[in-house]
């Protein structure tokens, strides 16, 4: 009953697949196993890069007695109850090498963290911990500042294909060349996630001795693929890479990367008055008066899709971002807000020109207030000044 991934995970370093930055001849993982000082680290990377199966590799390989936490399902009782256990070990006559392997490592709080810091910096054991989100933000500094990061990186075609010919011949199946490029594709260079898919496809296939004789089609993998959502969350690095990346396209003047990062969020269930209000943002940022349509544009479009709703709210959104990318762009009124707020910070409040102040008393007339004002419609004065004095040469805004 032991799941098929669990069944393909690889045994020796042979075996394992991708990843060769790290684990190939010269990967620093390898080297360092070779030395004998194979240090605490913790393994960044999306699902099915292989993090837990290197994990495990790892401590097979060192001989070293492995422990599997979950941080979903353990809590600090649970971690200083094995701490505990393996620091007594450690002190008995015949001391054992541990690695702690903690899964999703970033869903415990700082509490949590603190409580295996300090066994990590006694080396009570080799701590490897898997995360999907930016250790950065995600694992505490004095934690981090004793751990070696590793990047993983989505598997590459030629990795997934040698995953496919395993897992296929461990169901005792076969399938079309069609079916195997489409199913790496659907895999988006997930392991786990393509033999899922493989598996799947295999049941839906048929069990018979009839089905078991001919080849998986493109077919049976659509179907299969049909149940896979697209993978994407709306408080991870996934969501602030890929609306850096929609922004950053309608900066550039790419209408063909702006609508398919825009499709990417809209389809995977981003909130489109998220992705509304970044075109309304970008309109006034980024092209500003360079195309006077572009703001009404913006916000009309956010308008449309409150009218219209999710079912084809994605109309107007798309027709805003690719007239938003095609426009002409300037940052002109941005960087003029910029410049002025540097200088109200650096020169405080500094004191309106008395012609320009408001004179409702007599007594403010006689203090100057508002004396030699040009009223600009009736008597054009080209000589009159409106900023402060110590600021009156300043130019923040400059048409580009």
């Amino acid at each position: 009953m032991e799941p098929l991934a669990e069944r393909l995970r690889p045994r020796r370093f042979d075996e394992f697949v991708g990843q060769e930055h790290l684990v190939g001849p010269e990967g620093p993982i390898r080297r360092a196993l070779e030395a004998k000082q194979l240090p605490s680290m913790i393994l960044w990377g999306p699902p099915g890069s292989g993090k837990t199966t290197l994990a495990s590799l790892l401590g097979r390989i060192a001989q070293a007695e492995f422990h599997h936490l979950s941080a979903v399902l353990s809590g600090v009782d649970d971690l200083r109850k094995l701490l505990h256990r393996i620091e007594a070990e450690r002190n008995g006559l015949f001391p054992q090498r541990h690695i702690l392997f903690v899964d999703e490592i970033h869903r415990w709080n700082k509490a949590q963290q603190d409580a295996l810091l300090p066994y990590v910096e006694r080396g009570t054991v080799t701590l490897i911990g898997a995360t999907t989100e930016n250790p950065s933000f995600e694992i505490i500094s004095p934690l981090l500042s004793r751990c070696t990061v590793y990047c993983l990186y989505p598997l590459r075609a030629e990795d997934l294909r040698a995953i496919t010919e395993r897992t296929l011949t461990t169901l005792h199946r076969t399938a079309e060349a069609d079916a195997i490029t489409l199913a790496i594709a659907a895999a988006e260079g997930d392991a786990r996630r393509l033999i899922n898919l493989l598996e799947l496809s295999a049941t839906l296939h048929g069990d018979s001795e009839t089905a078991r004789a001919t080849s998986l089609t493109p077919e049976t993998l659509l179907r299969a693929a049909q149940q896979q959502p697209l993978r994407y969350d709306k408080s991870g690095e996934e969501h602030y890479n890929l609306i850096s990346a929609f922004i950053k396209s309608m900066r550039g003047s790419d209408p063909n990367a702006a609508v398919y990062y825009l499709a990417r969020m809209y389809e995977a269930g981003e909130d489109p008055r998220f992705l509304a209000r970044r075109m309304v943002i970008f309109a006034s940022e980024d092209i500003s008066d360079a195309d006077a349509h572009a703001l009404p544009m913006a916000v009309a479009a956010f308008q449309a899709y409150e009218i219209v709703g999710q079912a084809e709210g994605w109309i107007p959104l798309a027709h805003a971002a690719i007239y938003l990318a095609t426009a002409p762009k300037s940052n002109a009124t941005y960087s003029a807000y910029k410049a002025a707020k540097a200088d109200v910070t650096t020169h405080g409040a500094l004191a309106v020109p008395l012609h320009l102040r408001n004179a409702p008393t007599k007594l403010m007339k006689e203090l100057g207030y508002g004396k030699d004002y040009k009223y600009p419609h009736s008597e054009p004065a080209t000589d009159q000044t409106y900023l402060p004095e110590a600021l009156r040469r300043q130019q923040y805004y400059r048409l580009k």
